[in-house]
């Protein structure tokens, strides 16, 4: 059983499969693709939603140093892409890092990584598809044309948000109200989700909250991937032009505004506050693994899709360090937590114009992720049809426009239904977690096959560095940096020393009761000061206390202590994902020493571990149950069908 479980493709064995254009689909891709296709497909990718949106709340928390956590990021992308240049030289067929998988490791971890793939493209999109329907509403409601009348196009916000962020937004709305907060002084996002489930449409009493403008974005995206990968290919290109020229006058006008005042402090969260970001930096960079899904569409895959990969990180790393660098320098680092950092810094310096035009390239700048996601997800499943284990109409090429066809369909419909409901943060965590775990089981694919004989090599091969000394040095090095710059951080998470929540979790936690108790010891510290307000806003007064004041207030407070403080398993639990790294470290670090394992690899293997523990207990606990769905689908019908099994069988 263990041996079907983890039975391998050999390299040889899929491109005879490629050659004879496996037999049963009816017909072959077009190979239409040159690496500059592919440079501008990874562009794509990478250029959306990460710098039209998730850069601002990354530069909040980091300040101007989160241009080093660009850095970080991009470096140990490079060293997932090295991973996946070389497999994709050594098996330049369709599948990503799913092909990969199965001649590394067998048919089992194959179907895994296929699995967890559906969360970076599927999921994925879901999130960018929200995302474009925020800028496509924001854009519609500037538009201003006073010959007809016309002074923006509001749509209702009940139609252009998901169901849980106007549910959990009405919520919080009511937390903060009863805790002295007026309606007024709500944050924006949270009073537009209040409104959307206040004004929504009832059925009974279910609200009928759908992002409308997102399900349309993807009906769209759909369609034109169907009609094929040249179509694909020239709306890709075009919309790069327009993004990548946006990008280009936003750096040439906003450099003139620049106050390099505002770099001081250049960390001013220190190195947490940096690598608070992760989630949302990584985010950014996904999709430039969605190249290799098209390996049977390039004209010279092995030559072309290292160069492509390469090209699209070094190009995007540059924009996204200048543009981090522009949006400090013009505000300050605290201003930019909004969704939507461009506009907001233009239209903060009067520059009117720019803002709309940031806007409108926005629009595209999604779609064309949207595309290449959507263009990613098909072939893989295409590729795990032709293995038997999903069905065959999987498969299917399209006779005419020579696109997996049937596959291309579902996906639409996969994405199109969940982003009418799903949470914005919820989808971004997962689309990472499952991300990274598919860079790791590349990485570590490379190092299996490293020393084994008998692999058929291609013309790309990861420049080889023994690791046996520098990885175990570097990690003795980093051990004692810890311990001795940042020993009180170090020291409590190996004590699990309880923690104080912060002042929303605090408050929105309370019974009126306990509110109350809260407000009067408020009233009481204002009295001492001769301010006395007989209603406080809690959460106001309490975010602006310095840590030191606010940690007095609470130790003070006669509110549960269960309440105030986060302590045992509660807090051991979000740490469980750090454990586990540290112990994977502690194994690669004796493979390193035992088996002389390539640097690069092993360093890609390291960092996207690492970024995957940052990504917290909830998001593996999501992943874990999707991971569970996909070993049942497995077993009841992958297993059983799959054609390497049935051709050992006859054997």
């Amino acid at each position: 059983m263990f041996e079907k479980l983890f039975r391998k493709k050999s390299i040889t064995k899929i491109m005879e499969d490629a050659e004879k254009g496996y037999g049963d689909h009816g017909a072959a891709l077009h190979k239409t693709l040159s690496v500059r296709d592919l440079t501008a497909f990874g562009i794509a990718a990478i250029i959306g939603a990460g710098i039209f949106s998730t850069i601002g709340k990354a530069s909040a928390d980091g300040g101007p140093a989160v241009i080093f956590l660009f850095i970080f990021t991009a470096v140990a992308c490079s060293f997932a892409a090295f991973a996946y240049a070389e497999f994709a030289s050594m098996v330049p067929v369709s599948g990503s890092a799913y092909t990969y998988s199965y001649v590394a490791f067998g048919e089992l971890v194959a179907w895994i990584i296929g699995w967890s793939l559906i969360m970076e493209y599927a999921i994925g999109n879901i999130t960018v598809a929200i995302s474009w329907s925020d800028y496509f509403t924001s854009l519609l409601s500037s538009i201003h044309i006073p010959a007809l009348n016309i002074n923006g196009i509001h749509l209702p916000d009940w139609m252009t948000m998901d169901y849980l962020t106007a549910f959990n937004g009405h919520k919080h709305a009511e937390a903060l109200i009863n805790a002295g907060k007026s309606y007024a002084n709500l944050d924006e996002a949270t009073r537009l989700a209040n409104n959307a489930w206040i004004t929504a449409p009832k059925i009974g009493n279910f609200h009928l909250v759908a992002d409308l403008p997102a399900l349309g974005i993807i009906i769209f995206i759909t369609w034109l991937v169907y009609k094929g990968m040249k179509e694909s290919k020239n709306a890709s290109n075009a919309m790069v032009v327009v993004k990548l020229a946006v990008i280009l006058l936003v750096l040439a006008v906003g450099v003139f505004y620049v106050d390099t005042k505002n770099w001081n402090p250049f960390a001013p969260n220190g190195v947490s506050g940096v690598l608070k970001g992760v989630s949302a930096v990584f985010f950014a960079y996904i999709g430039f693994d969605a190249i290799s899904t098209t390996a049977e569409e390039c004209k010279n895959p092995q030559r072309d899709l290292p160069r492509g990969m390469m090209w699209a990180i070094i190009i995007c790393t540059i924009l996204y360090v200048a543009i981090a660098l522009v949006l400090t320098g013009i505000v300050n680092y605290s201003q930019l937590a909004v969704g939507d950092p461009l506009a907001y810094v233009f239209d903060h310096i009067n520059l009117k114009l720019m803002s709309g035009i940031i806007a409108v390239s926005a629009v595209f700048a999604m779609a064309s992720v949207l595309l290449v996601f959507q263009m990613g997800q098909p072939r893989i499943w295409m590729s795990m049809s032709r293995d038997g284990l999903l069905p065959k109409s999987f498969s299917r090429i399209h006779p005419k426009y020579k696109t997996p066809s049937f596959a291309t369909i579902v996906v639409g419909f996969v994405v199109a239904v969940p982003s009418l409901f799903m949470n914005l943060t919820i989808v971004t965590d997962l689309c990472s977690i499952g991300t990274l775990f598919a860079f790791v089981l590349v990485c570590t694919g490379v190092l299996v096959l490293q020393n084994k004989p008998g692999i058929q090599r291609g013309k790309f091969k990861i420049p080889y560095a023994n690791s046996k000394y520098i990885v175990p040095l570097a990690c003795i090095v980093l051990v004692v940096f810890a311990f001795t710059r940042y020993k009180t951080e170090s020291t409590n998470f190996v004590y699990n020393t309880q923690k104080v929540y912060d002042p929303i979790p605090f408050i929105t936690s309370l019974n009126p009761g306990e509110l109350k108790s809260v407000q009067d010891q408020i009233i009481a510290n204002q009295g001492a000061r001769n301010i006395i307000e007989k209603n406080p806003d809690a959460e106001a007064y309490l975010g602006n206390l310095s840590a030191a004041d606010y940690q007095t207030f609470i130790d003070k407070s006669s509110v549960a202590d269960t309440k105030k403080y986060e302590s045992g398993w509660s807090l051991f639990k979000h740490k469980i994902p750090m454990w586990i790294f540290l112990l994977l470290c502690l194994v690669i670090n004796y493979y390193c020493i035992t088996k002389n394992l390539s640097l690069i690899p092993v360093l890609g293997l390291i960092s996207c571990l690492y970024m995957m523990c940052e990504l917290g207990i909830s998001n593996w606990i999501g992943f874990g149950i999707w991971l569970i769905v996909g070993l049942v689908v497995y077993f009841m019908y992958g297993f059983k069908h799959s054609k390497l099994g049935r051709e050992q069988a006859q054997v």
